[in-house]
């Protein structure tokens, strides 16, 4: 019999009971996806992952398993000498590796053998994830969902982000993925996380937030990125209402070039997004983009996208939408107090639809 206790139960409720969840499997099998709150702590690093199961394929399954087990050794004796050196006698551990099978099996012993209560992830990381598939993809959610919505450039994620700092219930899209969820949108120097990461974050928030009170998020297209919205949520943004903010195309233009700084500094980025528009700009249009961009003109640039992408493609999805418009408010994208105050009318509106915050 093992030393320690087993479970397939992975709720956030269930996690909250350890004091760890220790994820054994590799740093980049971590990377991908891991448990919300896991700490890595792999038993085989990724070079010693891939010389094992090379070994294991091509020479001698023994001959790996003998080898894997070295590893194994001394890299949970290193975690124990480190990591878990100032863990108390009570200290009561989760630990998952990718199917519940021998890495996890070998830290759950040796660290029952300590003597902590240790429990053991029955099917590992894929019980977690059929968990995750089931909540955000096969579950019905009654969500009180409320969108903002408007042209791009009219700070709806800055307006989101003061709703948040006033008590209102949020979804932050956009962070989540990584990415500011327009052509453009990309964050200079950073990867967006993996569709199934985004997705347990994403399931994070929602465990943490009241279900029967209202959300606010901004309006999306189903994919931020390259990043799906999972169609439990994608489903209730389609029909909720909406609050469209409105601004000027210069001022929304002035808002661009500040906030999308990272981009405009990246040339070769800009060149990137430039082969990404779905209408391919002429030669003559794109060597005036470059002497936009060589004379630092990046409000007249985002005008020039404005005018050619951005305001056809939202008007054209604006007059497909069929959700209703609860209001439509004027905010002056640059300015932090139009922010503000526009972020505080949102909230008396929310609280007047749909009740309590």
């Amino acid at each position: 019999m093992p030393g320690f206790d087993v479970t397939e139960a992975v709720s956030a409720a269930d996690l909250a009971r350890y004091d760890a969840v220790i994820d054994v499997r590799s740093p980049a099998e971590f990377a991908l996806d891991h448990v919300p709150g896991a700490e890595n702590l792999p038993v085989l690093d990724d070079q010693q992952r891939a010389q094992v199961g090379t070994i294991y394929v091509q020479e001698s399954r023994f001959l790996a398993r003998r080898i894997g087990a070295a590893h194994v050794a001394r890299n949970i004796a290193l975690h124990l000498e480190t990591a878990l050196a100032d863990r108390p006698a009570s200290f009561r551990p989760l630990i998952y590796c990718w199917r519940g099978g021998q890495r996890s099996e070998a830290m759950a012993t040796i660290l029952s053998q300590v003597g902590w209560p240790v429990t053991l992830l029955r099917g590992g990381y894929r019980t977690y994830r059929r968990l995750v598939t089931a909540r955000l993809y096969d579950t019905a959610l009654d969500l009180k969902l409320l969108l903002i919505d408007g042209h791009t450039g009219s700070a709806k994620t800055d307006v989101l982000h003061e709703l948040a700092g006033m008590g209102v219930q949020t979804i932050d899209l956009e962070g989540l993925a990584e990415h500011r969820g327009s052509l453009f949108g990309a964050l200079a120097g950073r990867l967006q996380p993996s569709q199934k990461l985004f997705e347990s974050r994403l399931l994070q928030v929602l465990d943490g937030l009241d279900l029967t009170r209202p959300i606010v998020v901004e309006a999306e297209a189903s994919k931020i990125g390259d990043r799906m919205t999972p169609p439990v949520l994608w489903r209730a943004m389609q029909t909720a209402p909406r609050i469209v903010l409105e601004a000027p195309q210069a001022s929304r233009a002035q808002y661009l070039a500040a906030a999308y700084g990272d981009i405009s500094a990246d040339i070769d980025a800009l060149e990137a997004a430039f082969d990404r528009l779905p209408v391919a700009p002429s030669r003559e249009r794109r060597e005036a983009w470059r002497a936009m961009i060589a004379a630092g003109a990046f409000a007249d640039l985002a005008q020039a996208l404005i005018d050619l992408h951005y305001d056809p493609a939202y008007d054209r999805a604006a007059r497909k939408a069929e959700a209703p418009v609860l209001a439509r408010m004027a905010v002056t994208p640059t300015d932090p107090s139009s922010r503000r105050d526009v972020a505080g009318a949102i909230a008396g509106l929310v609280r007047d639809h749909f009740g309590a915050l």
